[in-house]
């Protein structure tokens, strides 16, 4: 809506343009009426619609054309004054006023028109039958009144109507020739009908009704104004009312009916509760709402958003089969004015057999969506109607902006949920397929991917110590020297290579030591295509000599090509190193360095180092039985093969270690 609104009256000499605002201002009529009245502003608090509005007048004697163009041209509304008494000034109306200002505003917004009969008080008939052909004629006159200066008739309607000409426009609305509202209201209220439809029975029945109307207005409808309503739309509508509630077409009615009554500040009234501006478009305020994010903050969806979130999923399952069909998903995005999600989604999120998005599908991609554009977010919370179905103020209430991550880094501890993990490896190592198994895609099912429907992204839950968190995994295109700082920001890293090609390794080694060698991101090596036969990488140093090095765990083997769903293990591996990156990488036993092997193969390199220290003395034992028992372990010894029980499971035998 407009903070104020500009009134310019014009019109023949002596039809009392002048007289019409003094009487206005001083509520009676003026003794003696000068040329021209000066600027008036009348305060927000006494006009109708509390908003500021000035009063400018025109003058012939006193002002050039040039002034007269200039000052039509700042104008919201123009008034053009005729005389009830003078036929010349009503011919003059359409003969120079309406072409004069047509010629100087812009023919895709021009200005509405007050057509104003001054001086009603010196006859006893109206002008109205010789003013409709010419409301007729010009779609931009917005409605006429016939007042009287001298006897105060009206005074104070005229200048409420040219204020609500400009506050609530019926043009954007209605088609006078037609007799219909315009397309784009007719879009903007479905959108409208659809947001307040909670339960997505194509009816509003009493409660939503009711809902829609204290958001709306302020205040609900008694039930016989609810009854009332209705039985209106009853005899005009056959299928307005069904099962008691209002169709779309008996809420489309009734605007219709508010706009050709002269209410059309109903329909403004509901229109811009809902976000639209003067032209029909949801503004830039309200899908864009301000949010502060500092920087190494990260952006996430909290509690109440995830319930507003499942309950517009569970309204558009309608086969209760916890996945979105394609129209199920279609009928979601209806008051959206373009489908959000593309194909490559049901390529980042778990489906199931059929390819649909699952409800754990469907929360992650928004999850996805707030982590890496959380404007987009907002954007689609906008359309969905959260801020006025959750009463907030905004969807920015939906989010939660983390803390700094340095912060948790001091603390040991994040409260965070989400955490990304950047898969970095030379082209063909196995980096898609790494993504698609954490969606529980065997290499036979990615197969039928489409290229064109690849996603780059990965996204699903996962449990650490009983705690859900989404891990998001981020494909980089392997292009080393256009790495970017999207490409390099994360919570974990995993470099990926090819076990099968000898030269698969290097680029590994080449992206950690140039961006990551002196990070604090912990970063896991993963040896892919296990399954085929492992080939001597031509680097140096080799993937386990580099992970000792460094101090990593050693390279995790890696598989999809089973007939079972691939292991997750790793995956939640990745995620706890996301969420406790202070932890040890390794676990020192005795100086030598041994891993958690999450998914029980045999770990190379693990037996010769165990053989090194099975000499070292029983008091040496006895310590790393304290440590393990400060990290709630199980250990089956390496001679004795007794074990120690505790909470979590690592098993060291000479050659095996497994969780």
């Amino acid at each position: 809506m407009r903070k104020d609104v500009r009134i310019l009256l014009v019109g023949e000499p002596k039809v009392g343009k002048t007289s019409l605002i003094m009487s206005l201002v001083s509520e009676e009529f003026p003794d003696a009426v000068p040329l021209r009245a000066e600027e008036i502003t009348i305060p927000a608090d006494v006009t109708p619609e509390r908003v500021p509005t000035h009063i400018v007048d025109y003058s012939e004697a006193e002002q050039s054309d040039e002034q007269l163009y200039h000052e039509i041209s700042k104008a919201n509304v123009i008034c053009i004054v005729y005389s009830v008494n003078n036929k010349k000034s009503i011919e003059k109306v359409t003969s120079h006023w309406i072409p004069l200002i047509n010629e100087r505003t812009d023919k895709d917004s021009r200005v509405p028109l007050i057509l104003v009969g001054n001086k009603s008080d010196l006859v006893e008939h109206s002008s109205m039958e010789t003013i409709l052909p010419i409301m007729n004629q010009y779609s931009e006159i917005e409605t006429c009144v016939e007042c009287s200066a001298k006897n105060l008739k009206n005074i104070s309607e005229l200048f409420y109507y040219a204020q609500k000409a400009v506050l609530h426009p019926t043009g954007p609305l209605y088609c006078p020739e037609e007799k219909e509202m315009k397309s784009p209201c007719i879009k903007a209220l479905t959108r409208i009908f659809k947001v307040s439809d909670l339960d997505n029975d194509g009816i509003l029945n009493d409660l939503e009704l009711n809902f829609f109307q204290r958001t709306c207005f302020n205040m609900p409808l008694a039930t016989q104004a609810l009854e009332d309503v209705k039985n209106v739309v009853r005899r005009n509508m056959a299928d307005g009312v069904r099962d008691n509630g209002l169709t779309l077409k008996g809420f489309l009615f009734l605007h219709t009916l508010f706009i050709q009554r002269g209410r059309h500040e109903t329909t403004w009234t509901v229109l811009r509760r809902f976000g639209y501006d003067d032209d029909l478009e949801l503004t830039q305020d309200y899908l864009f709402p301000p949010l502060k994010i500092p920087m190494d903050c990260t952006t996430e969806l909290n509690h109440n958003a995830y319930l507003f979130l499942q309950s517009v999923f569970d309204r558009h399952d309608k086969d209760r089969d916890c996945a979105l069909s394609p129209e199920e998903l279609k009928d979601i995005f209806r008051v959206f004015p373009y489908m959000p999600w593309g194909p490559d989604v049901n390529n980042t999120v778990c489906t199931n057999e059929k390819g649909w998005i699952t409800y754990q599908g469907y929360l992650s991609q928004w999850t996805l969506t707030t982590y890496l554009d959380v404007q987009r977010c907002l954007e689609y919370l906008g359309y969905l109607g959260y801020s006025i179905i959750c009463e907030q103020e905004s969807q920015a209430a939906a989010i939660t902006v983390t803390r700094n991550k340095r912060i948790d880094l001091q603390k040991k501890q994040t409260q965070r949920s989400v955490f990304r993990c950047n898969i970095f490896g030379a082209k063909g190592s196995g980096k898609s397929a790494f993504l698609q198994s954490f969606l529980g895609r065997s290499l036979q099912r990615q197969k039928i991917i489409k290229e064109a429907h690849k996603s780059l992204y990965a996204i699903s839950t996962t449990y650490v110590y009983g705690q859900e968190k989404y891990l998001l995994l981020h494909e980089i295109v392997p292009d080393f020297d256009f790495l970017s700082d999207s490409d390099l920001t994360c919570d974990v890293v995993c470099l990926v290579y090819d076990i099968s090609n000898p030269h698969s390794f290097e680029y590994c080694v080449k992206v950690y030591k140039q961006y990551f060698l002196d990070s604090k991101t912990p970063c896991m090596v993963i040896s892919a295509k296990a399954d085929l036969h492992e080939t001597k990488q031509q680097c140096s140093p080799s993937p386990l000599e580099f992970c000792r090095k460094h101090k990593m765990h050693l390279p995790q083997p890696f598989t999809c090509n089973t007939a079972e769903p691939p292991s997750r293990d790793i995956y939640i591996k990745l995620t706890t190193m996301a969420m406790y990156p202070n932890s040890l990488k390794e676990t020192d036993i005795f100086g030598c360095r041994c891993r958690e092997n999450v998914n029980g193969r045999r770990s190379a390199g693990v037996r010769e180092l165990f053989e090194e220290k099975e000499k070292e003395n029983e008091a040496a034992m006895g310590d790393l039985l304290v440590q393990a028992a400060k990290r709630n372990a199980v250990f089956l010894l390496p001679e004795t093969g007794k074990s120690f029980t505790a909470e979590r499971t690592i098993l060291y035998t000479h050659g095996t270690v497994s969780a």
